[in-house]
């Protein structure tokens, strides 16, 4: 198994927090594994986490890599990406934080309607970035686009080997949580390539209320 998943709850100061995350290797399971286990000590470790949490997450993010890389021996040559969503709950309000590194997903759904919180990381769409680092993206016939014919992912933890030419530089995104909102899912993309999420709502509705029926 390449995935790893948190779904956690943890109390900082007067804060309720709320931690999940998915993450997807690959070339093995030892850099998912290693996220799974430091990635959000790492960001609830940052001094203004509270006070800046995108900060404190872009922060830790940065950290977790390099700790990564620096462990390639132990590690292996492998990767992964993220996608991680921090519920922060006070006297006031419920906040979500979500960021991401590669494919996988955090969508959203408020009233009905669901929304993409994350950002696909696709090579193509980073091709300029990757081309002034040094590298390459291919767009063979039959395949994907691939970073140095490689990788279908222009971000992610780990790869020390591509890792010139790729980032591990999260996107960060913000929602408050109110009476609109429904749910929230993360995946990695095997659920997102057969599953629209334009469809999410319905289908959350239709085989969540069977399931609790007959639970």
């Amino acid at each position: 198994m390449e995935d790893y998943l948190v779904a956690e709850y943890r109390q900082v100061g007067e804060h309720d927090l709320g931690l999940f995350a998915i993450f997807d290797g690959h070339l093995g399971h030892t850099v998912a594994d290693f996220l799974h286990s430091h990635l959000f000590d790492n960001i609830l470790n940052q001094p203004e986490f509270l006070s800046n949490p995108e900060a404190a997450i872009r922060n830790a993010y940065q950290l977790t890599d390099e700790k990564i890389l620096e462990s390639a021996a132990e590690l292996g040559r492998g990767g992964s990406t993220a996608v991680t969503a921090i519920l922060i709950s006070s006297e006031k309000s419920v906040k979500l934080v979500v960021a991401n590194v590669g494919d996988s997903r955090a969508v959203i759904s408020k009233s009905g309607a669901a929304k993409q919180l994350s950002v696909d990381h696709e090579p193509n769409k980073e091709r300029h970035s990757i081309e002034k680092k040094g590298g390459f993206v291919s767009n063979l016939p039959g395949d994907v686009p691939r970073v140095d014919g490689q990788l279908a992912v222009a971000r992610a933890f780990g790869d020390r080997s591509l890792k010139k030419h790729l980032s591990s530089e999260p996107d960060v995104e913000k929602e408050t949580i109110d009476e609109n909102t429904d749910f929230l899912i993360l995946a990695s993309d095997g659920l997102w390539k057969v599953m629209p999420i334009k469809l999410i709502p319905t289908f959350m509705t239709d085989h969540c209320f069977a399931f609790y029926v007959h639970t």
